[in-house]
């Protein structure tokens, strides 16, 4: 028996078939579907396929963590490495699909590792106009006897024109302030509570304060490659309103559209693998009843290991 304190969500096939029943089946949607009937929704399949039957200029956010250029079982579905070149074909397929759904407004972030990150860029910027790199810091990985161990990961901003969402003050950064300065014996740009002295700083693209599920987590899932709820939430506060549409076409254990829904968006994702499906429609329901975000509180976004 495991500890009772582990809250990985590892539900199988046989017992979530009632979640897998609530996912949208890809195939059924003919057309250019009303975008009203697929709003909230998981869509089991294909995403190559499930893009071309999507409504244009839906989308005012798409985050995307497709597979990175590794050899990578996801729960008995291969993705294999290939060459550079190949991977390039591999992104510019589903950049060409993504592109005509995202509004004119619209902003896309594309995670990747350091390998994958400059086929990526060379890709991205023939759709979008790339703004920036987020680096994120991985406190988890593994170790390596002739190399570094692999602690960061990429993630790209672009945004289809000039015009776009960017909200500041969402996703300001509280830290401790180690040497507070004071002007007239007031704080300086600090806030002095009975925890501390703290500063709301602005973000940089460096991130170190995300932590990686865990199994004491309950977003936690046995999914290889699930990211943090906290730094979707970064990207989905930053690059979108109460209401937008986010959406993620490779959805994996359901984190983009939970967090989307925990933040007040709407959301739409597409995935392939059923066990991934279940996971994501288990997370949504528990969203309905916990809409806490582990290092986000109060609207501020706290460092790592903070108690936040």
């Amino acid at each position: 028996m495991g500890s009772p304190r582990n809250k990985t969500i590892d539900i199988d096939v046989t017992e979530g078939a009632e979640y897998l029943d609530r996912c949208l089946s890809a195939d059924s949607l003919t057309g250019e579907p009303d975008i009203n009937a697929i709003i909230n929704k998981t869509l089991l399949g294909d995403s190559f396929e499930a893009m071309k039957k999507l409504p244009h200029g839906s989308l005012d956010l798409a985050i995307v963590d497709p597979p990175y250029n590794l050899d990578k079982d996801f729960h008995g579905e291969r993705f294999k490495s290939s060459s550079d070149h190949a991977y390039a074909e591999y992104t510019d397929k589903w950049l060409k699909l993504l592109y005509p759904l995202v509004k004119d407004t619209g902003t896309v972030y594309v995670c990747c590792d350091w390998r994958s990150s400059p086929v990526i860029y060379d890709v991205l910027q023939r759709y979008f106009k790339i703004r920036n790199r987020i680096t994120w810091q991985r406190e988890k990985g593994r170790g390596a006897k002739r190399n570094w161990k692999n602690g960061m990961e990429d993630i790209w901003f672009a945004t289809v024109s000039d015009s776009y969402t960017f909200n500041l003050e969402a996703v300001k950064l509280r830290r401790r302030v180690i040497a507070p300065y004071k002007t007239d014996g007031k704080p300086k740009d600090w806030e002095e509570t009975e925890n501390g002295n703290f500063r709301n700083t602005h973000p940089s693209n460096f991130w170190d304060d995300i932590s990686i599920p865990y199994w004491s987590m309950p977003e936690n899932t046995a999914h290889p490659t699930q990211k943090p709820e906290k730094l979707l939430a970064k990207l989905i506060l930053a690059s979108s309103n109460k209401g937008d549409l986010v959406f993620d076409p490779f959805l994996g254990s359901g984190s983009t559209s939970v967090t989307a829904k925990k933040l007040g968006r709407r959301y739409l994702g597409i995935e392939q693998n059923e066990q991934y499906c279940i996971w994501a429609e288990k997370r949504l329901e528990m969203a309905d009843n916990d809409k806490t975000i582990q290092g986000y509180r109060d609207g501020i976004f706290w460092e790592r290991n903070s108690g936040k």
